[in-house]
């Protein structure tokens, strides 16, 4: 396990070094910031959120009863990474989510990571996120995560690490996309004096990948976006995405099959469809084979899948390889199915099923962030050194009534972006999402989602805690001083 220096009162600024020297890949836009004014910096920042408002650029929270949508926060202070960090983060991302397609396809045929012993057989089999029906399927070019988020964060010894994959329905890169649009409209100049690597291609490079994919006998393949509707939260990236990509946005009741295939209901007629692009879970996707009570799903998909007659990306399935359990293992993957090193380190994890790491975290939950193994959201979550004695108290509780459904990390000091706030220019803590796209060849945009906990102090980043986005430049060749 690679070790993370201990968390002290340090953290690792992005645009500022020791002594408040400004780190290269920043220095022109150090210039510039020293120019703006903080009024003028307010204005644009109004400007965006009105424009954001106006495009629709907003999502749901859960358990919100006033059921409003929300303006996700966005920063107009950029989060810039170097070319030559950069090419480490790629390279890392894709061999590991290279490393996680192997798993899954194993898993669900040979599974010979399991014979070798390098996983117990049980947290595969008996998990939650493992599919029976998915035993045996082949599915075109072997993979299986199409379209992943890596969740990245920097620590204070400013070596990266992986805190989390998402590997069911990643979610977050049409903000990514709106980001930069933004971004160009307000600061145009910025674009004059930096070489920043685009992302307005992305669409381009989803559909290309989903048509990579879709059955070996079909020559032009009709993809299609599918949604759960307009009140999941994250329906303008389902909208956004149907819509740059020029493909059907559908919702369950708008497919049917038919003689072995899938079908969307158009006003020409049925058109066959080769390629899913599903925007929601396992559970919902058809109710013949999964949650007999979807209303959401189509009916019959799982035998057309199971003939490969269609494609269904994210496949079904993949939700065991990003269950928080099974993350401490990635490495292991990494070295058991391609022989290399991990270039991106994990965060060193205790899983609470094992008597030895529950008694540690138990005795040290005031210095740890606990996380249950299939949350997500920044819900469910303990982080011990902002939570009180009863909290902690209550959530000792918690783990001691299923110990298995939890690991614990290292309270880490996520690196700090300087971030515009109502006091003006301030650090905040922020992480990062690359989306990594597998088919004919796995590949990403120079970029990703950056996150930024608003609140001071805060580290959770996520949207539907209070968190915001910031747009990310990748530099196009490194600045040197």
């Amino acid at each position: 396990m690679h070790q993370i220096t201990p968390l002290d009162h340090t953290h690792y600024d992005e645009m500022l070094a020791a002594g408040q020297e400004v780190r290269p890949s920043y220095q022109h836009f150090a210039s510039w910031l020293n120019q703006a004014t903080p009024d003028w910096l307010r204005n644009k920042q109004a400007e965006a959120d009105t424009l954001f408002r106006r495009v629709g650029i907003t999502f749901a929270v859960y358990g919100d009863e006033s059921g409003a949508e929300r303006l996700i926060p966005f920063d107009t202070i950029p989060r810039i990474i170097s070319a030559a960090e950069w090419k480490t983060l790629e390279a890392g991302c894709i061999q590991r989510v290279t490393a996680l397609n192997r798993f899954l396809h194993d898993i669900y045929h040979e599974q010979d990571i399991l014979k070798a012993g390098i996983i117990p057989a049980e947290q595969i089999l008996t998990n939650a996120g493992y599919q029976l029906a998915m035993q045996g399927i082949d599915l075109p070019r072997q993979v299986y995560a199409h379209i992943a988020g890596v969740d990245i964060i920097r620590h204070s010894d400013g070596g990266f690490y992986v805190l989390e994959d998402n590997l069911r329905t990643p979610s977050g890169v049409s903000y990514m996309l709106e980001n930069r649009k933004m971004m160009m409209r307000l600061f145009p100049e910025l674009f004059a004096s930096h070489d920043i690597t685009p992302v307005e291609h992305y669409p381009n490079m989803l559909l290309d990948t989903l048509r990579s994919v879709s059955p070996p006998e079909v020559d032009n393949p009709t993809v299609v976006v599918l949604t759960p509707g307009q009140y999941n939260s994250a329906y303008f990236e389902h909208a956004f995405l149907a819509s740059q990509m020029g493909v059907e946005l559908v919702e369950g009741q708008d497919l049917f099959v038919k003689n072995g295939h899938v079908y969307m209901r158009t006003t020409s007629g049925p058109q066959r469809v080769d390629v899913i692009y599903r925007r929601l879970d396992d559970a919902y996707l058809d109710p013949l084979a999964f949650n007999a009570g979807s209303m959401l799903g189509v009916p019959g998909l799982m035998s057309v899948y199971r003939e490969g007659r269609v494609s269904v990306c994210n496949a079904v399935g993949t939700g065991v390889a990003d269950d928080k359990s099974i993350y401490p293992y990635v490495p292991d993957m990494i070295r058991f199915y391609l022989g290399e090193e991990p270039i991106l380190h994990n965060v060193p994890t205790w899983q609470l099923r094992k008597a030895e790491d529950l008694a540690y975290v138990l005795d040290h939950l005031p210095e740890l962030v606990v996380k249950e193994v299939h949350g997500a959201g920044g819900y469910g979550m303990l982080v011990g050194p902002a939570a009180t004695t009863e909290e902690i108290a209550a959530y000792r509780l918690r783990i001691l009534e299923d110990p298995a459904n939890f690991i614990a990390q290292p309270t880490l000091s996520l690196s700090t972006c300087p971030t515009f706030v109502e006091a003006g220019i301030a650090p905040r803590h922020i992480d990062l999402r690359p989306f990594v796209l597998s088919g004919k060849k796995v590949q990403l945009v120079a970029g990703g989602l950056t996150r930024v906990a608003l609140r001071e102090g805060s580290l959770v980043v996520n949207s539907s805690q209070g968190g915001g986005t910031k747009d990310t430049w990748i530099l196009k060749e490194d600045i040197t001083c």
